[in-house]
């Protein structure tokens, strides 16, 4: 495709600069040169600010019924807000005894976190996948054991009532929003809610697969959003736009989004659709209708977008008519896909429109780096914010990242331990990825993500293996067929893979592919390999609720079967790579 020099979207972006301390022993420190701006003591300064300066705004939106928007102004959401505020003030909830949602993203859940946080409630939204999806409830009981909340909210709750009768017993459990007037009441609870009052317990878990409660302070998100606006520069002078599926019990949904929509005095269409087969029609039916000049999802759902985009030249023109960037996280998209973009947004609107990313955790509120540059490389993960300070540590010629900050958590509820272990002896917080300068010689050319570290193990030669490169490379050399694969080989001679399919492959496929995968060395070559039949468990934690794969939680129930995958004579769906010639 033949294409203009230089002809890309005009998007107001901070610069990419950083400052660079070497101290010895290699460890390389790494911030912005501009110092981070005040930010304000409670994210419901942001909605009483909005709805103030402009009551009318829509600040959410949602389908009802009948097939049209129903939506909410800045006005209506604060003064809603408060009268939700009034009622949870009369059940006594605290720290000890917080408010938590089962239901996903509605107008009404958005208002019940609103109200907590005028009520200086904590609020801990809950995977909905642990009460619909899964078979015992033993993540959500998990859950309950270790907040005891004092009320929990479930929107359509018919839905939800076997979760509940059997996770909830003794628990006040609503369905409706409650309301009250009490203004002063409100008044004075919400002038006792500071930068250090917990705003909400946000949902993590670590090899283990149990959950862990993050502790999000009010200090936490909104520093970051204050980040999110000196980075992305554009939401100074036009409120974002979004068409927003990510979940509110995800960092990235529930802080980046939806408070880079209330910090900015934005408005956000809650889309139903999800990046699933009969799912992603919804969001294409959305995005039809609503033009968003900001929009997220994750790579999965930009490859399921992808086709509807291509085929369909009216919402092709409609999705990049406003468009200042497109911006993914939670994996790595893939190369095609971020290049099918660039291609089909300048055929569309005779410009490039940029494909960023950042990254960052549960523990991090989310955003602790990002790119805003155009790259060929869709690893770059760019250069930490104003505020966030990255202490690179060299591991196996990679660097280790840890962060400090306003932004990062004081630890995990309830669990001291945990909280220990997260923080190494200088008070940072160990992210547990694994980066390489894009430029050592140039450290504002960006972080390129390398994995996991929890994930990477020796082999019995004591050579080290890369578990996030070389998973990425399995899964792409096999698309469309594989969903995601696990890598054995732990103080053993060679690699296995444990491969979960997304499809079944056709008769010698599998075998095809196998032998044609570029390997070398025995850190990057693949031995033997088997494809599952049954599909990683939500409740053994082999899977997280977003559909990410826990690998040593997945060896460690099927250990049987990499005894197997190794036995010096395996079983017939044992694929030997020793076998195939190429």
């Amino acid at each position: 495709m033949e294409k203009a020099a230089g002809k890309t979207r005009a998007v107001r972006l901070a610069p990419s600069e950083v400052q660079v301390e070497r101290r010895p022993g290699g460890i390389v420190h790494l911030r912005s040169p501009r110092a981070l701006p005040a930010y304000p003591r409670k994210m419901t300064e942001r909605l009483d600010h909005w709805a103030e300066r402009a009551p009318q705004r829509v600040f959410l939106a949602e389908r009802g019924a009948d097939g049209a928007w129903l939506q909410v102004t800045y006005a209506q959401a604060r003064s809603r807000a408060r009268r939700v505020a009034a009622a949870l003030l009369e059940r006594r909830l605290s720290a000890e005894r917080p408010l938590a949602v089962l239901s996903g993203n509605d107008i009404q859940h958005a208002l019940l976190e609103l109200a907590a946080m005028y009520a200086g409630v904590p609020y801990a939204p809950v995977s909905p996948a642990y009460s619909l999806v899964s078979s015992d409830f033993a993540q959500l009981r998990r859950v309950m054991e270790l907040i005891t909340p004092g009320l929990v909210f479930a929107s359509q709750k018919n839905q939800y009532q076997r979760a509940i009768d059997a996770v909830c017993r003794g628990i006040e459990v609503i369905d409706t929003l409650p309301e009250r007037d009490a203004e002063a009441e409100v008044d004075a609870a919400h002038a006792r809610v500071g930068p250090d009052t917990i705003a909400k317990f946000l949902f993590t878990s670590g090899s283990t697969g149990a959950p862990k409660a993050v502790i999000n302070t009010q200090r936490m998100w909104c520093a970051n959003q204050v980040m999110v606006e000196q980075t992305l520069s554009w939401v100074q002078d036009e409120p974002p736009v979004m068409v927003d599926w990510a979940p509110w019990h995800h960092t990235a949904g529930g802080n980046k989004d939806f408070g880079m929509v209330l910090y900015n005095g934005g408005t956000m269409y809650l889309d139903e659709g999800k990046p699933l087969p009969g799912a992603i029609e919804a969001t294409v039916r959305n995005l039809r209708e609503i033009a968003p000049n900001w929009y997220f999802t994750v790579p999965k759902g930009y490859e399921m977008l992808l086709p509807y985009l291509k085929s369909d030249a009216a919402l092709r023109e409609n999705f990049f008519s406003r468009l200042k960037a497109l911006w993914f996280a939670g994996a790595g998209v893939s190369q095609h896909v971020f290049e099918e973009y660039k291609r089909l947004a300048y055929e569309t609107c005779g410009e490039e429109i940029l494909f960023l990313t950042g990254l960052g955790s549960t523990e991090t509120a989310p955003y602790a780096m990002s790119r805003t540059w155009d790259t060929d490389d869709a690893t770059n993960m760019g250069v930490p914010p104003p505020g966030v300070e990255i202490k690179l540590v060299p591991l196996e010629g990679r660097y280790e990242a840890r962060l400090k900050g306003p932004s990062i958590t004081p630890g995990y509820w309830r669990q001291a331990e945990l909280t220990r272990q997260a923080f190494d002896e200088d008070g940072y917080y160990r992210l547990g990825d694994a980066f390489v300068f894009a430029d050592e010689s140039n450290p504002a050319a960006g972080l390129l993500f390398r994995g996991r570290i929890s994930e990477d193990f020796k082999l019995a030669t004591g050579t080290w293996v890369h578990v996030g490169p070389l998973r990425t490379k399995f899964i792409a050399h096999f698309a469309p067929f594989v969903r995601d694969v696990v890598i054995a080989g732990e103080g053993r001679a060679e690699l296995a893979a444990l491969v979960f399919p997304a499809m079944p492959f056709p008769p010698g496929k599998f075998e095809a592919l196998l032998k044609t995968l570029d390997s070398t060395g025995s850190s990057n070559r693949i031995a033997r390999a088997v494809v599952l039949e049954e599909p990683p468990s939500l409740d053994a934690g082999e899977m997280t609720d977003k559909g990410s794969i826990n690998q040593k939680a997945v060896l460690r129930r099927r250990a049987a079967l990499v005894e197997e995958l190794y036995a010096e004579r395996p079983s017939a769906r044992v694929m030997l790579a020793a076998n195939l010639t190429k």
